[in-house]
């Protein structure tokens, strides 16, 4: 007894659906590839499941691109002439864009003026003042940046440099110190503000090398 007719309409089951279109695409794919070996034919398939994957068989004998060349060929037709006619309408936007921006750059830079009128030569005026208050904020920016970071550092080695002077002042034999004033840089004065209380305090303060200690060698050359 043979089977019985199957009504072709759309599967609503998904599960059914897939199962159903990977079992005839094999089918299909091996009806080409006996159609290819049996009668030396030219096949191509090209398919999208429901679910977007992409499949393809094409003839060993073959290539994709001469198959479509030939197909070309044998219908008169061309498959790229509107693609061909897509980038050549890019082209000349994207040309004409270019024309446009060299042209604004040389009129920028004070050439290629003449053609201008009045209207035109004041909204240009008008684009390079704001481009030049825009350009000096931007400068101002930076060297306030930099002069901002050049003090960090340079506070940075006087702090340094005055901690070295006091732990060599107080690593010194012969320094005359000052009960008081060592104590309060010890109870939250800073290194700095200590060694110029000292200077103040013992002008005539000796080192034991037999120099005069002075208020110059708190600050960097």
């Amino acid at each position: 007894m043979g089977r019985g007719k199957i009504e072709i309409k759309r599967i609503e089951n998904a599960t059914n659906r897939q199962v159903t279109y990977s079992k005839r695409r094999n089918g299909i794919f091996k009806k080409a590839q006996e159609l290819t070996v049996l009668c030396d034919a030219k096949v191509s398939l090209i398919m999208f499941s429901s679910t977007g994957k992409f499949h393809e068989f094409i003839s060993p004998n073959i290539s994709t691109k001469a198959f479509f060349d030939l197909y070309q060929k044998t219908t008169g037709t061309d498959l790229w002439i509107s693609h061909y006619e897509k980038m050549q309408e890019n082209y000349r936007r994207l040309k004409e864009i270019n024309k446009k921006s060299r042209r604004e750059i040389r009129q920028r830079m004070g050439g290629d003026l003449d053609d201008l009128n009045i209207k035109e030569l004041q909204a240009l005026e008008a684009k390079m003042d704001s481009s030049l208050v825009a350009i000096r904020d931007r400068k101002y920016h930076v060297i306030k940046t930099q002069t901002d970071t050049h003090r960090k550092k340079v506070r940075n080695l006087e702090e340094r440099h005055a901690n070295l002077v006091f732990d060599l002042l107080d690593q010194q034999d012969g320094i005359v110190e000052s009960e008081g004033y060592y104590n309060e840089a010890a109870n939250g004065a800073s290194n700095l503000h200590a060694l110029r209380l000292y200077q103040i305090h013992h002008p005539n303060l000796v080192l034991h090398h037999g120099g005069r200690f002075d208020s110059s060698d708190l600050r960097l050359a």
